[in-house]
């Protein structure tokens, strides 16, 4: 259910409250009745997203096939909400601890952000990937969809908040707010509306929340990801993550846009080549291409003279999301690694791998490329903050 804004942040502070105090059981019976849900409504869910797919007719490839559930992608909604209730449940965990020489005893812990905001486009699944990993984490979230979804959102915000209630917590903890671009200025003009807004979206919405937002911004730019094939590379390991990380799903983040090949590697260029426009690629050798993220069947190619032409190219080009080398050579391996400037760099794999799930984590909100707080897959402990606890048996300062 969507409510006014005026609204929504007592709700989720008392719900945040709550789930601050609740035991990793509790938290954990909210998601398996979640995801059991998820499964018993499974249909509806799959009749409302067929209105929005409908609704998208037009629309690039990229954003349909994000928006677009199956049923095999209906069960894994329930199936992230699942591996999300096995991971421990990082809140209270100690991450330092020591003793000083006055007596008192310190220890760092794991607590909840508060309220986190989250506002994405086209991608439905992030309503049951975002409220699974904040209740465990114990945050109360408010979800921001957009109107390309709004079908779908609003059945999985339904179910979500089904579950919950069915175990016992607060459902407040995850609420919607509307799709009204200047309603969601007026929320994050608010410093006091969320502890954070994490945006999962195109470089516009990022742009709109760093430039109106008053709540701390968790962003995360494009993702115009290269694979670099170096000069000693193995020519099927080339080829193979060449081929993968463009086509394996072209409209995610994580799929790369250029393909830089060592100049002593251009006897690769015609199988290369052949294997990305035999799996439909359009390859394009300009500067335009080199700067864009397409999210489509479309890729950058350039031939560059040597490993500092690669990492001078990447530097120029590259979002600081995702980006691989294939090499044999461990000194190229290991300068790629210390000097490519990412959230997450690949030594002879895809770059389709950056994803919190692939990464053990259950699910993720994101992939952020900030350097402050989180880079990365957001998952659980990314959405946690510190807390010192200092216990003492009469200690004062002198």
């Amino acid at each position: 259910m969507a409510v006014t804004e005026q609204a929504i942040t007592p709700a989720a502070r008392q719900a945040a409250r709550a789930l601050a105090a609740a035991g990793q059981g509790a938290k954990n019976d909210a998601l398996e009745a979640i995801a059991a849900a998820i499964e018993r409504r499974a249909g509806e869910i799959i009749a409302e997203n067929r209105l929005d797919v409908e609704g998208a007719d037009g629309e690039r490839p990229a954003i349909i096939d994000r928006l677009t559930l199956t049923d095999t992608r209906v069960a894994g909604l329930a199936d992230a909400v699942r591996a999300v209730a096995a991971l421990p449940d990082p809140i209270g965990t100690t991450i330092r601890e020591l003793t000083l020489e006055n007596g008192l005893h310190i220890t760092k812990q794991r607590v909840p952000l508060g309220v986190i905001l989250i506002v994405y486009e086209a991608r439905p699944n992030v309503t049951v990937d975002a409220a699974a990993l904040c209740v465990k984490a114990g945050n109360a979230c408010v979800l921001r969809g957009s109107r390309l979804a709004r079908h779908t959102n609003a059945v999985l915000l339904d179910v979500v908040r089904e579950g919950i209630a069915e175990a016992g917590m607060p459902p407040d903890a995850v609420q919607a707010l509307g799709e009204d671009r200047a309603e969601l200025a007026r929320f994050v003009a608010d410093p006091h509306a969320a502890d954070v807004v994490i945006p999962r979206g195109g470089e516009e919405l990022k742009d709109f929340l760093l430039e109106t937002s008053r709540i701390p911004v968790l962003a995360a730019a494009g993702g115009n990801c290269h694979v670099y094939v170096d000069a000693s590379a193995d020519p099927a390991k080339a080829v193979a993550i060449a081929v993968n990380a463009k086509t394996q799903r072209p409209g995610v983040c994580n799929a790369a846009e250029t393909l830089l090949v060592h100049r002593d590697r251009e006897t690769l260029l015609p199988e290369l080549r052949a294997a990305l426009e035999g799996a439909g690629v359009e390859l394009r050798e300009d500067e335009e291409a080199w700067a864009t993220e397409f999210l489509d069947l479309k890729m950058g190619l350039r031939v560059v003279d040597s490993l500092d032409g690669a990492l001078q190219h990447i530097a120029t080009y590259g979002t600081g999301h995702s980006e691989a080398i294939v090499t044999e050579d461990a000194a190229a391996a290991e300068r790629f690694t210390r000097e490519v400037d990412a959230a997450a760099v690949y030594v002879n794999a895809s770059t389709r791998f950056t994803d919190g799930g692939e990464y053990g984590m259950g699910a993720e909100i994101g992939i952020s490329t900030n350097r402050l707080h989180a880079r990365g897959p957001l998952g659980l402990e990314e959405l946690t903050t510190t807390k010192y606890v200092v216990v003492g048996d009469g200690q004062v300062r002198e």
